[in-house]
């Protein structure tokens, strides 16, 4: 069997962030599990040869380059629908939320999230006029529908009129490397990124949804409130530091506004490191204090699961898809993502109380068993099948 998948987000080098992700990992199990089945990977520019994940794939690449709505637009219905026309796989799975409207071959759609509609400023008037008119159509063109979570699934089907049931669910999971480490590689982490100072950990891009303006003002109460200024050893807060990790996105002006609005002693406590490696994010999870990830919205939230697995306390929001990924008020500390005192409450109950962070990190190790990449290649495979069998659209 013959199965195409659109891999536009597999990015050449250490570029892989939430899309690029779940692709890859759904993918290298797809691909293992199956090596009667011929996958080819639609690509959108050069690849780079370690998403060949087999002897049964099969690249291709198809411009144009697709970045911008318009030439978004150009690739899939005319580059990939053109290919599907003349080659005729089985199916075709899309795991990054956009699929063909202009083709008969059954499809399978992942959907991450419906952010464009809780969030519609964080993004442009073009982007957002894009995904309001195409999403609903290709939800509804999509032979299999495959939601990242069950908040998603419920949302997809209250949003778009869709009856939820049919909507099949393939969680994201942490990746291999993501494990508590021992003391010696946490204190060497430390001293390497914070001075050998305890941390909080962020972990995402920078950009609005993700609520790092709110997060620094958090971090700003939480250092006046427990004694940035007291002598050593003097305040539990004294010495703690803000680790941002991840690149600048879009909109990224009102987060350094907030940051340059922070004391300086505040500020000299927050570290923005860029991207990192992905070994070096494992051990940054591994020797955090605590993981804070408070966004506004999310469609899964993988940071509070790389976090659980790696054995560090997580602080995340109350809202949309994060108190089910992060099993809840005994998973994680849960606060309102717009009230930065009450996140700062949570860093502040951290930081104090040991036997509460031993508990969370206890119950994320637990939570985190919920989650595997080969289940969620299964779910894509029965999607896939059941696309198959229904046909040509």
């Amino acid at each position: 069997m013959h199965i195409a998948v659109t891999t536009r987000f597999l990015l050449p080098g250490n570029q892989l962030e939430g899309l690029g992700r779940y692709t890859f990992e759904t993918l290298r199990e797809l691909v293992h599990q199956h090596p009667e089945c011929t996958f080819h990977f639609l690509f959108d520019r050069p690849y780079d040869p370690r998403y060949v994940l087999g002897p049964n794939v099969v690249p291709h690449v198809l411009g144009p380059p697709a970045r911008h709505p318009l030439l978004i637009l150009a690739w899939y219905e005319g580059a990939v629908a053109w290919w599907l026309r003349r080659h005729r796989p089985a199916a075709l799975l899309s795991p990054e939320s956009f699929t063909v409207l202009n083709t008969r071959v059954p499809r399978v759609l992942v959907l991450h999230d419906l952010a464009y509609l809780h969030r519609p400023h964080d993004v442009s008037r073009l982007v957002h006029r894009y995904y309001t008119y195409f999403m609903p159509r290709f939800a509804r063109a999509a032979a299999q529908l495959v939601a990242v979570s069950e908040a998603t699934r419920h949302d997809v089907a209250a949003q778009l009129g869709l009856p939820a049931g049919p909507i099949r669910v393939a969680y994201n999971a942490p990746a291999a490397q993501f494990r508590p480490q021992p003391a010696a590689q946490q204190a060497a982490v430390r001293a390497q990124f914070s001075a050998g100072q305890p941390y909080f950990l962020f972990v995402g891009a920078l950009q609005p949804r993700k609520n790092l303006a709110n997060l620094l003002r958090a971090f700003g109460l939480y250092k006046a409130g427990e004694g940035v200024g007291a002598a050593a050893g003097e305040g539990p807060a004294a010495a703690v530091q803000l680790l941002v990790v991840g690149r600048e996105a879009w909109q990224a002006g009102p987060i350094f506004e907030a940051y340059r609005q922070l004391p300086p002693a505040v500020q000299a406590a927050v570290h923005f490191t860029g991207r990192v490696g992905e070994d070096e994010l494992a051990g940054l999870y591994a020797a955090a204090l605590a993981t804070v990830y408070v966004p506004f919205f999310e469609g899964f939230g993988l940071p509070v699961v790389e976090a659980q697995a790696s054995g560090c306390p997580v602080v995340t929001s109350n809202l949309s898809s994060l108190p089910e990924v992060a099993g809840g008020p005994t998973g994680a500390l849960l606060c309102d993502p717009h009230q930065p005192a009450a996140i700062a409450e949570a860093l502040a109950q951290l930081s104090r109380d040991e036997p509460l962070r031993l508990r969370l990190r206890a119950a994320g190790l637990a939570n985190v068993a919920r989650f595997s990449w080969v289940r969620s290649a299964e779910v894509l495979w029965e999607a896939l099948q059941a696309a198959q069998a229904a046909g040509p659209a």
